[in-house]
């Protein structure tokens, strides 16, 4: 049995997860007639298309470049046509247009030329990192942060831990577990790999003790490799969370405004494990992902591996559709996922789940006035305050939010889900959180526009002095002949008057 420690806070949600747990992943989907392919699918800013309307394309072909700061790249999920460039509904709360490239596959399934498949632990581990970049994979965990510069980062520090994240703590949520399940040796090769390239002593596998037969798949994975181990830890939320999991399993906890890095310690999901695995043992991009299709509306609901692109409604169709209308869509789990303006939209690189909520599964209720009972402040995994930080939320006080913590709130949601006034304290965060990065963005372009203005300003001062400079130059040039021609003038006129002088 695993030892671990204790973490702060936390709740025990029912876990919901008995519909799609013990049925194998559903792999063999037909191609949708279209597949739509947002630009903006990670962490940073948006990928830059490098393909145009009217051009075939190859399964596998990268057809978006990474934009500026942090991004990653796109690539086709099957070989196909581009029908379109052009913006769609996005798969977020706001339903604002999103631009998307559209392939109309032609059932071909035709890869481009892929690298020959050779023993990727005997490339170096920069090399490797490259790769990963090159392939497009972000963490899959939910995060969407490019794995490639992940991976970078950890190579600055100095990681001696690398802990691969199985925990699934979401309700309803099973992609993790049955991919652990069916996907063990490929998931511990990724781990491997990533040792391999971060250079660390030690792999840790987490997960929760509600998944024996994953731990036993991993396990059995894992025994050939002695510095890889499975261990587990209490199934409770946010227990999925990379820092809750780190604090479970080396009794360290993360500062707080500090990163994993300052430990010495790398998270990675099992999914990103096993893409990292795809990418370099076999050549494969980031082209699809296994997410769980779930919820009282859905009629089979199951795990199923989907290409990006591929709409919503098309999936559900093959879990034999809706039985009833949701009365809430979300992408993700019910704690922290996003509500979906439709099933049109498409499976992006973060879509973990997508579930159809009854109006008893949602149990909306109003809210009424905070009792100050403090159930949130005992639930906060992270040792916060919610009341207060909501609180100064609502009155746009952000330097106030900030000051109980708000940087450090991972917007998981347990404070909303044990408040009996059923405020949903989480929403005020998130508004927090979203109006203060518009305000750092903002002033960073205020600065970018200042440092501009001075630097024009300098240039055209430097410009006018040049002209000065120059015109000056110029004067000075044509006074010089001047300057010569009366000397010869008055050296003639010294010269008549000498000889005069003589005459007489």
């Amino acid at each position: 049995m695993s030892i671990f420690s204790p973490i702060r806070g936390g709740v025990h949600p029912e876990g919901r997860k008995g519909d799609t747990a013990g049925q194998a992943i559903l792999t063999d989907i037909p191609l949708p007639a279209r597949l739509s392919l947002p630009l903006f699918q990670q962490a940073g800013a948006s990928a830059l298309p490098v393909v145009q309307v009217g051009e075939r394309v190859a399964k596998g072909q990268c057809i978006g470049v990474s934009g500026a700061g942090l991004s990653t790249r796109l690539h086709a999920p099957t070989s196909g046509s581009v029908v379109a460039i052009e913006d769609i509904v996005a798969p977020h709360p706001s339903g604002l247009p999103a631009t998307s490239i559209i392939i109309e596959p032609d059932g071909e399934d035709r890869w481009q030329e892929r690298p020959r498949e050779d023993d990727p632990f005997a490339r170096s581990p920069e090399e490797l990192a490259e790769e990963v970049e090159r392939a497009g994979i972000v963490g899959l965990g939910g995060a969407v942060f490019p794995a490639a510069i992940k991976l970078r980062q950890g190579r600055r520090y100095e990681i001696r831990t690398l802990i691969i994240n199985g925990g699934e703590c979401e309700p309803y949520l099973t992609t993790d577990d049955h991919l652990m399940r069916e996907r063990a040796a490929q998931i511990v090769e990724g781990a491997r790999l990533i040792q391999h390239i971060v250079e660390c002593y030690e792999v840790i596998i987490g997960i929760e003790d509600n998944k024996p037969e994953a731990v036993a798949a991993m396990r059995e994975a894992a025994a050939p490799f002695g510095k890889v181990e499975v261990k587990t830890v209490p199934a409770m939320y946010p227990m999925g969370s990379a820092k809750q999991l780190i604090q479970a399993l080396t009794g360290r906890e993360v500062p707080a405004g500090g990163r994993s890095n300052d430990l010495g310690i790398l998270v990675h999901n099992v999914a990103t494990a096993y893409a990292i695995q795809q990418a370099l043992r076999h050549g494969r991009p980031l082209l699809s992902r296994v997410l769980t299709l779930a919820g009282g509306c859905v009629s089979r609901p199951r795990n199923v591996e989907a290409l990006f692109g591929t709409p919503i409604e098309h999936l559900l169709e093959q879990c034999g559709g809706l039985r009833d209308t949701p009365a809430r869509l979300v992408m993700g789990g019910p704690m922290m996922g996003q509500a979906l303006p439709s099933t049109a939209v498409p499976v992006m690189k973060g879509t973990s789940g997508v579930l159809a909520l009854t109006r008893r599964e949602v149990n909306d209720q109003a809210p009424s006035p905070c009792i100050r009972c403090g159930r949130c402040v005992d639930a906060c995994p992270m040792g916060l305050m919610p009341v207060e930080m909501a609180k100064f939320a609502r009155a746009d006080d952000f330097d106030g939010a900030a000051e109980y913590g708000l940087r450090d709130c991972i917007l998981c949601g347990t404070c909303s889900w044990v408040c009996p006034s059923h405020i949903p304290l989480v929403n005020f965060f998130e508004y927090a959180r979203g109006e203060m990065k518009q305000r750092r963005a903002a002033a960073q372009k205020l600065e970018y526009t200042q440092r501009l203005t001075e630097a024009r300003n300098a240039r055209l001062e430097r410009e006018a002095e040049e002209k000065r400079a120059a015109k000056a130059a110029r004067a000075a040039k044509k006074k010089k002949p001047a300057r010569r021609a009366t000397a010869k003038a008055d050296n003639e006129a010294s010269t008549t008057t000498s000889t005069e002088d003589c005459d007489s």
